[in-house]
């Protein structure tokens, strides 16, 4: 990459900001953020005009984790499984029966990946920047003999056989890189990327609960909380699988030394460390999640889950040298952590982010927002395609909003670029450059286990004039909705909550249609109201399924209130749109009831809602 020779690049480090690359006003190369009003959010306007839309690969992933390509000519696509599965799709589309690799098999006890809380399970994969000459690869994953540690193995593939892992070949060819201790079973981050260096990248969250109990963010002493840089070019019989890069910010920082106390300046006294983790490149992060690098810059990206309030997204420039303070848990976002309110007063500690979005209720006591927010950030990739330069996009777990986050060439710019009905849960590059994003239908609150949930897919974000005809498409959100008042002249006409199109009522896997669907189909008025037998099992079949993002009570656990005005949907007023969310499904999770739940099922679960409304 160029520098200007008009921009002047400076270092930055101090306690309590930590390390940053800033530009000055005249380059045209993005900033990091000074102050609170530098950082972007949503609401900005990208250069370009930028259109997408989400175009479907391939589908049937169970809880997907990962996307990742291995750049070696084959156009490939690598789908991560929580289960410990790691799919192929096919450069035609066509994905490969028999997967990649199974680590659910490779243990005679059983599998060899922990999967008992929805967080945990086989997190990632990288390939090696040379793996068309060496075929080795790595992955990330919650080991269940060490309860739930995160391990980061390396594996080779066979040449004679690339598209399979025998489980001969998969314990023939392990090596264990490292071990993650982990304390709790939540924010184990997972993603592992190589960088533009040729280093390892891991992104490791700060060992769960919540709030950082351990307060690993701002402890220099443990590899939780941080983002690590390794070298994993080592010969196999070395006594480390790894070495440390010679320019991490703390390579030096505890080697023993015969102590001065005279003639040393404080900065080099700064410098010495004894208890620091060598492997830390930057620190004080939540839960990294995913991350990604800019294929045409080398400027890193990462999609930082928060707690309660904000979601943020992180940017170092290629130039950093490391070090980086993010600011976790001192800090949440570029807000006060803890925060009581809209105008809490704190220290700025460690580097601001780049971009940052709003749950639904953005502080302690705030009413919910109508739109922009989300509640889970997942990194997607970077895009240069589509009017795109460098444009880092994010989906989030929650609302199914895809946002983009560019530099303008004066401040960055974080734009809602599609409010999908999908379950973001990570994403990558592929090798032509194009960003894939999967999603999941699977329940945060109430786990069934990494194959129980109905299957994701995998989708391909595409300028919106470029979909291929006859492609399958992503439902989006429409800003307006139809106001018809169903019910009146005639039989109602049902339209799908997203994108109010028309929607026929079919006949789901052994459901019976009853008499009173029929008649609800004809009037648009819910028969079971006031029901006190229907009003029963609607409780049981909502405790089943809606449970595990609603409460008992009707409001929200992940997902909004059920019994109020928060409803996002416009006809939510009537039984027949309180129907069609529940039908056709809105965001997430819901998507997964359409083939699990009858439509006389449905009609008692709003006669319960109904009961409960205040």
């Amino acid at each position: 990459m160029k520098r200007l020779h008009s921009t002047k690049y400076v270092l930055a480090c101090t306690a309590v900001l930590g390390c940053a690359v800033w530009v000055n006003a005249q380059s045209s190369r993005p900033v990091v953020p000074k102050t609170k009003k530098d950082v972007a959010r949503p609401g900005g306007k990208l250069p370009g005009n930028v259109k997408i839309a989400l175009v479907k690969v391939a589908d049937g992933f169970y809880d997907p984790t990962n996307v990742a390509s291995p750049s070696d000519g084959t156009g490939r696509i690598f789908v991560v499984e929580r289960v410990g599965r790691v799919q192929i799709v096919n450069k035609d589309g066509s994905r490969q029966k028999e997967p990649f690799l199974d680590l659910t098999k490779i243990n005679p006890l059983g599998s060899d990946v922990q999967t008992g809380f929805v967080e945990q399970g086989l997190y990632s994969l990288a390939f090696h920047p040379r793996f068309r000459q060496n075929g080795y690869f790595y992955v990330h994953y919650a080991s269940l003999p060490f309860n739930g540690d995160g391990v980061i193995v390396r594996f080779q593939v066979d040449p004679r056989s690339p598209n399979v892992m025998t489980p001969e070949r998969i314990n023939g060819t392990a090596k264990v890189i490292m071990r993650i201790e982990q304390p709790y079973y939540n924010h184990n981050g997972g993603q592992i990327e190589f960088g533009p260096d040729g280093y390892l990248y891991i992104a490791s969250g700060d060992g769960g609960w919540e709030g950082d109990p351990l307060d690993a963010g701002q402890d220099i002493s443990t590899l939780l909380a941080k983002m690590l840089r390794i070298d994993v070019n080592t010969e196999d019989n070395d006594t480390i699988p790894y070495k440390i890069p010679p320019t991490n910010p703390f390579a030096r920082a505890r080697d023993e030394r015969l102590m001065q106390l005279f003639g040393v300046t404080e900065v080099d006294f700064a410098k010495i460390r004894m208890r620091v983790r060598p492997e830390i490149w930057s620190y004080g992060v939540r839960n990294p999640y995913e991350f990604s690098f800019d294929p045409k810059t080398g400027d890193m990206f990462v999609a930082d889950v928060g707690q309660n309030h904000w979601e943020e997204i992180l940017y170092q420039p290629k130039e950093s040298k490391g070090g980086e303070n993010y600011g976790w848990n001192r800090m949440q976002g570029s807000w006060c952590h803890p925060m009581s309110g809209p105008n809490d007063v704190c220290p700025t500690v460690g580097v601001l982010p780049a971009g940052e979005y709003p749950h639904e209720v953005p502080y302690p006591g705030a009413q919910p927002l109508k739109g922009g927010h989300g509640c889970s950030i997942e990194g997607l990739g970077v895009a240069n395609y589509g009017g795109m330069k460098g444009v880092y996009l994010v989906g989030d777990w929650c609302s199914g909003r895809v946002f983009g986050l560019g530099w303008d060439g004066t401040k960055w710019q974080l734009e809602e670029l599609a409010h999908t009905a999908l379950q973001f849960t990570a994403g990558g590059n592929g090798e032509d450059g194009s960003v894939y994003a999967v999603n999941c239908y699977c329940f945060y609150t109430s786990d069934r286990g990494p194959m129980a949930n109905p299957p994701g897919a995998l989708w391909k974000i595409v300028p919106a004039n470029a979909v291929p005809p006859g492609a399958e498409v992503a439902r989006t959100v429409q800003q307006q909705v139809s106001q018809v008042t169903p019910g009146v002249g005639g039989a109602p006409q049902f339209r799908h909550p997203l994108d109010d199109k028309p929607i026929a009522l079919n006949m789901h896997p052994n459901e019976t249609i009853t008499d009173q669907v029929r008649q609800f189909v004809r009037t648009g008025k819910n028969p079971y109201r006031g029901n006190t037998a229907a009003i029963a099992a609607g409780k049981a079949v909502y405790m089943k399924w809606c449970g595990a993002c609603h409460l008992e009570d009707g409001t929200g656990r992940i997902g909004s209130n059920l019994v109020d005005s928060t409803y996002s949907y416009a006809r939510t007023s009537t039984d027949v749109g309180a129907f069609e969310v529940i039908y056709a499904g809105a965001t997430g999770a819901m998507q997964a009831f359409g083939s699990r739940v009858t439509q006389d099922e449905i009609l008692k679960i709003m006669a319960y809602l109904t009961s409960i409304k205040k």
